[in-house]
């Protein structure tokens, strides 16, 4: 959209625990300094009770017809209101876990789900519940950010004005698409996508007011580990220059692990349901939901008040029916510290890869959680991994052992809720120096100034303000090459499928908004009739221009993506022909992959998005 007449770049932290929502004036001079502003969001605290918070908890709650009086929900832009958001639905979800819906970003990125079907509260009963999908509810988040915004800024209303929306930076294309229709549904359709670790570190640039300038230098690798409620992001920042000024490279992103504060807040709960159970308390499983919850609010409270010993928890019933009503117990700041930094931050070697154990044939349908709750190991797999990372980069030359096993990290960028506990961020930087020393490499440093809990949102708004042409840019692009496969042809034989050749459409690093021709070989491809589309992407291979065509590969080179099923339109061709095709493909200012087909003669043209999991033509 254009941005001639827009007073603020906004950006919205659409968090699995909480949305936040910052903006920056246009306005002002390039030469002033620049002032962030972050949103307070009127919502409901209680029935017919409203509070203006910076955060807005990623919480529906489903009521009963009967269980909020008339005016109760009424919000200052619509009296008749309906729908519990926010602070409510988190506080009425402790004691009714049933009715409430949460982690629906992270359902977003579940390749074996349906996210437009209507299943949350996952195990809520039919007949009692309500359900929406994962989709509807975060389109309600927008919405309602949309409505607030519009209230208090009447003239400048949120679809009017340039408007960035953080995701992980390990969403899949498809998880991209989705969050994207989902802000083109609630109005924003102007709305762009920024991966939450860039902006984290967006947000560390301009809080420093161009000091970061002299906390980093040429040579640098910055690692940005962002942990919020739902997700683990890691990735990797390479400092370089470029005619005597400091850039920064975006080289690797880590894979999307559920592993989060949800995870932690679960841990607690079975470890107040085992002290329960020794004192002859047992729980039924539905509590468990309630009790988390509980316990996720009890160890917030202990990890920001040192003064805090114990923090008291209610396990809710389900109704006045159960006998014996409510139990109350306490979680203790010792309970926390034990379970949380021992059990999720583990000191382990380098070498030392995340657990993973045989899986059971038949499982309840839920979120793909990692295995392993050890968050140094995944860590250290992801620096194993990328050791290679800035071997190929420009003009970089990276102050680290060249016999190193892993890629060395020297300066780090903490992000996220879990990190406002100082003994789990100081475990991370232990592990990650213990593993520096043995190596030789100096300890990396912390780079102070981030707030963790408005980072990402300021940040967003902060890249929207240099998407204008101030400040400095982050260079992005592609996390991973992508590729295409494409058949071979050979006779029959029995018991042998034709061999598949993976060809490089879209190389590391490709940028938003730009398309690339491949070479002039041409390929047939079937119209008419229901085909498959088989994609492959790699974080390892950076070199890999386009039209690179790969006979083999290592499973640790190439993963093979979700397939895409469609029936490309005939046209003018019979059914089931091959049609000679020349490839072009690009990238949206989304961040997904386009594939086009064009024939040799005439206005045909094919076209395959990676955005989808499944696609009706």
């Amino acid at each position: 959209m254009s941005s001639e007449n827009a007073c603020y770049s906004i950006g919205i932290d659409l968090g699995t625990t909480h949305c936040v929502l910052s903006y920056v004036d246009l306005q002002q001079s390039e030469r002033e300094e620049v002032v962030q502003h972050v949103f307070a969001i009127a919502q409901l605290t209680n029935a017919g009770s409203i509070d203006e918070k910076l955060a807005f908890p990623s919480f529906l709650y489903l009521p009963h017809d009967s269980e909020f009086a008339e005016g109760d929900l009424a919000l200052p832009w619509h009296s008749n209101n309906k729908l519990v958001a926010g602070e409510l639905a988190r506080t009425r979800g402790v004691s009714t876990p049933i009715r409430l819906v949460a982690s629906a970003k992270s359902w977003l990125c579940h390749s074996g789900v349906d996210c437009r079907a209507q299943f949350l509260p996952l195990d809520a009963p039919e007949d009692e519940v309500t359900k929406v999908s994962p989709l509807e509810a975060t389109i309600q988040y927008l919405n309602y950010l949309r409505a607030a915004w519009d209230y208090a800024h009447p003239s400048t209303p949120l679809s009017s004005q340039p408007l960035t929306i953080t995701i992980p930076a390990s969403f899949d294309p498809a998880a991209r698409d989705l969050t994207i229709e989902a802000a083109h549904r609630a109005g924003l359709n102007q709305a762009i996508l920024l991966e939450e670790p860039q902006a984290a570190l967006y947000s560390w640039i301009q809080s420093s007011q161009g000091g970061w300038r002299k906390q980093v230098k040429v040579g640098d690798i910055i690692l940005v580990i962002d942990m919020g409620g739902g997700t683990t992001d890691l990735s990797l920042i390479a400092v370089t220059e470029q005619a005597g000024d400091l850039v920064l490279n975006r080289v690797a992103v880590g894979d999307h692990i559920l592993l989060g504060g949800d995870n932690m807040d679960l841990a607690l709960a079975y470890v107040i349901k085992a002290k329960l159970a020794a004192e002859g308390k047992n729980l039924e499983p539905w509590q468990i939901q309630g009790l988390t919850q509980g316990c996720r609010v009890a160890k917030e409270q202990l990890l920001m008040n040192a003064d805090l010993a114990a923090v008291p928890i209610v396990v809710p019933s389900r109704s006045s029916k159960l006998i014996g009503g409510s139990l109350r117990t306490e979680l203790t700041r010792e309970e926390v510290t034990n379970t949380l930094v021992n059990g999720f931050f583990p000191e382990v070697g380098i070498q030392e890869a995340p657990k993973s154990r045989p899986r059971t044939a038949l499982t309840k349908i839920s979120l793909p959680y990692a295995q392993d709750a050890g968050v140094t190991r995944h860590l250290a797999a992801f620096l194993v991994r990328q050791v290679q990372a800035t071997a190929e980069l420009n003009g970089f030359d990276p102050l680290i052992n060249h016999q190193a096993s892993f890629l060395h990290p020297t300066a780090l960028l903490f992000n996220g809720g879990v990190f406002k506990s100082p003994a789990l961020a100081e475990r991370v930087q232990t592990v990650l120096n213990q593993w520096l020393t043995a190596e030789g490499a100096p300890p990396a440093r912390v780079l102070q100034g981030v707030d963790l809990d408005l980072a990402v949102g300021r940040g967003a708004a902060y890249y929207g303000y240099v998407r204008q042409g101030n400040g400095v840019r982050i260079r992005g692009g592609l996390a991973s090459a992508y590729y295409v496969g494409i058949e071979g042809a050979m006779p029959a034989v029995p018991g042998m499928e034709p061999p598949i050749e993976a060809l490089c459409v879209a190389p590391f690093g490709m940028e938003e908004g730009t398309e690339a021709d491949l070479p002039t070989q041409e390929f047939g491809l079937v119209v008419g009739e229901s085909v498959r589309f088989r994609f492959f992407g790699s974080s390892v291979r950076r070199d890999d221009p386009v039209g690179t065509l790969l006979e083999t590969w290592s499973d640790t080179e190439l993963t093979e993506l979700e397939e895409i099923e469609a029936t490309l339109p005939a046209d003018n061709y019979q059914v089931g022909e091959v049609v000679p095709v020349r490839l072009r493909a690009a990238v949206t200012e989304v961040g997904t992959l386009r594939l086009e087909a064009v024939p040799r003669s005439g206005d045909a043209r094919w076209q395959v998005e990676l955005n989808v999991r499944t696609r009706e033509e």
